[in-house]
C-alpha cells in the first residue's frame, strides 16, 4: 500500500514541506549559506539603504557622533524598545583625570527601523542640554528633518515633507510649543502659507499667498476661534470700565467729605489766614498806640 494512501490530505502537505527543508539544508551544507548579519536588520527594513562594511569587518551605520578613533569618547550600546540587537549608541565625553574624572553625554544616535543603519542622531552641549537633531523619516539615507532647539526646549524644526532634500515646512515655537509654521505648498522652495497658533496649540489664522510674491494675501481666520477671542476681548474691556468707574466714584467721594486733598488744601489755607486753630478762633491783634507828641516850647 502506498503512503500517500495511509495519510490525508494535509499530512502529506506537511512531509512536502518537511522534505523540502530538507532539501535547502542538504544544499547549503554543500555549498555554503551562511547568511550575512545584516540580513536580519534588512528583512525589517522599509528604506532603499544598502548596508556598507567598514575595512574592519564591521557593519557601517553611518554613525554621526564622531566617536570613532578618539581617547576622549566613550560609548554605551544598548537595545531600545522591540529591538534585539543594539540599536541606541550614546557618546560620552570624558572631562578630567582621576577623582574629577566624568563623562557628559554629547550625542545619542539611534536605528529606528532596525535596518542597521543610525537614522535619528541628536547632539547635547556640556550642560546635558539638546541643542540639535538630525533625523531620516523615510529611510532612505538622506536627511530630511531638522530640529533645533533653545535652552533644551525645541525652538524651530525644518522637514522635507517630499524627500527632495529640501526643506518645505518651518515650525517654530515659544515656550516648547507651536507658534507658527510656515509651508511651501507648491514646492517652489519659498513659502506660501503661513499658520498661526494659540497659546493652546489650536489653528487660529491662516494666511495664503496667492500671487507666489512671498506676502499674505488673504487671511482666513476660524471663525469659532475669532468670536471667543472677541468674546475675551469684550469681557477684558468690561472689566477694566467697570474698574476705572470705581475708581472715579471714590475719588469723587473723597473730595466732597473733605477727606481728600481738596479738603486738605482748604484747611490748610484757612489755618494760613488765621481763621482757625486747633478748632478754636484766634483774636485779632490789638495795633500797638503810638507815642503822644511832646508840646512845642
Amino acid at each position: 500500500m502506498k503512503l500517500s494512501s495511509r495519510l490525508s490530505s494535509s499530512q502529506i502537505e506537511m512531509v512536502r514541506v518537511v522534505l523540502g527543508l530538507v532539501a535547502m539544508s542538504a544544499g547549503c551544507l554543500s555549498v555554503g549559506c551562511s547568511s550575512p548579519p545584516e540580513s536580519k536588520f534588512a528583512t525589517q527594513s522599509t528604506g532603499t539603504v544598502q548596508v556598507k562594511r567598514l575595512p574592519d569587518g564591521s557593519i557601517d551605520d553611518q554613525s554621526k557622533c564622531e566617536w570613532r578613533g578618539r581617547q576622549d569618547r566613550e560609548t554605551t550600546e544598548t537595545a531600545g524598545p522591540g529591538a534585539i540587537m543594539p540599536n541606541v549608541r550614546r557618546v560620552y565625553a570624558v572631562v578630567g583625570t582621576g577623582v574629577d574624572r566624568q563623562r557628559v553625554l554629547v550625542c545619542r544616535e539611534i536605528d529606528t527601523n532596525l535596518d542597521g543603519v543610525k537614522d535619528v542622531v541628536r547632539k547635547y552641549n556640556e550642560k546635558g542640554e539638546s541643542l540639535f537633531e538630525e533625523a531620516d523619516a523615510n529611510y532612505d539615507g538622506k536627511v530630511d528633518t531638522w530640529l533645533t532647539f533653545s535652552k533644551g526646549r525645541l525652538a524651530e524644526g525644518k522637514l522635507d515633507t517630499d524627500f527632495d532634500g529640501n526643506p518645505d515646512e518651518w515650525d517654530y515655537y515659544t515656550g516648547g510649543k507651536i507658534s507658527r509654521i510656515k509651508r511651501d505648498t507648491n514646492h517652489d522652495a519659498k513659502p506660501d502659507r503661513w499658520e498661526i497658533y494659540g497659546s493652546d496649540g489650536k489653528l487660529e489664522r491662516m494666511g495664503v499667498d496667492t500671487d507666489n510674491d512671498e506676502r499674505v494675501d488673504r487671511w482666513d481666520v476660524d471663525t469659532d476661534v475669532r468670536h471667543a477671542k472677541e468674546m475675551q476681548d469684550r469681557k477684558e474691556e468690561d472689566a477694566a470700565a467697570e474698574k476705572a468707574a470705581k475708581e472715579h466714584a471714590q475719588g469723587d467721594y473723597a473730595t466732597s467729605d473733605g477727606s481728600g486733598d481738596g479738603g486738605a488744601d482748604a484747611k490748610d489755607g484757612a489755618d494760613a489766614k488765621g481763621g482757625a486753630k486747633d478748632g478754636k478762633k484766634t483774636p485779632p491783634k490789638k495795633p500797638t498806640p503810638k507815642p503822644a507828641d511832646k508840646p512845642k516850647k
